[in-house]
């Protein structure tokens, strides 16, 4: 490889890690704020994890058990147990699987839908509302580069590329 080609290797791989790093640095803040601003609607009564679940149940209706346990890292007991409160407020529904007894279903109720995208359209709004003196411009290449995010953390999409 050229000297040439080394620099522009060097400086790739920099602006990798600068994205990588403001990545790292950007994420956690804008799910602290949606978070915040789902809280002010949802979260009566409701911790984060458990809108977490719900959030994810919205995504992946007939979840089971095992797989809530896995979105936070924890045991199945302590899943069980946020679950069983989930139920208990009338948000989450659990179903025998058909096709393995020992497994359970989980949905929301459409109470828990109703609640999940309220939430999701009063953070959608604040979050908006934070935009409003962006350009039109500066809206196009925050799209561009968000899309840019979901390839990057879809597997799917990361496989699509190096097809």
């Amino acid at each position: 490889m050229g000297q040439e080609a080394g620099k522009r290797g060097d400086s790739s791989r920099k602006s990798r890690e600068g994205c990588a790093r403001q990545i790292l640095e950007v994420v956690p803040q804008a799910m602290w704020l949606l978070r915040r601003e789902m809280r002010e609607v949802a979260g009566r009564g409701l911790s984060v994890p458990q809108l977490r679940v719900l959030a994810f149940l919205g995504r992946s209706p007939g979840a089971s058990l095992s797989a809530v346990a896995d979105l936070d890292g924890v045991t199945a007991a302590t899943a069980s147990a946020m679950v069983e409160r989930l139920v208990r407020r009338g948000l989450v529904s659990r179903q025998a699987d058909p096709q393995e007894r020992r497994r359970v279903k989980l949905s929301l109720t459409q109470e828990g839908v109703t609640l999940l995208e309220g939430a999701r359209a009063h953070a959608r709004g604040r979050v908006a509302e934070r935009m409003r003196l962006f350009t039109g411009e500066e809206l196009a290449v925050l799209a561009q580069g968000l899309e840019l995010l979901r390839h990057l953390l879809d597997p799917a999409k990361q496989e699509e590329r190096r097809s």
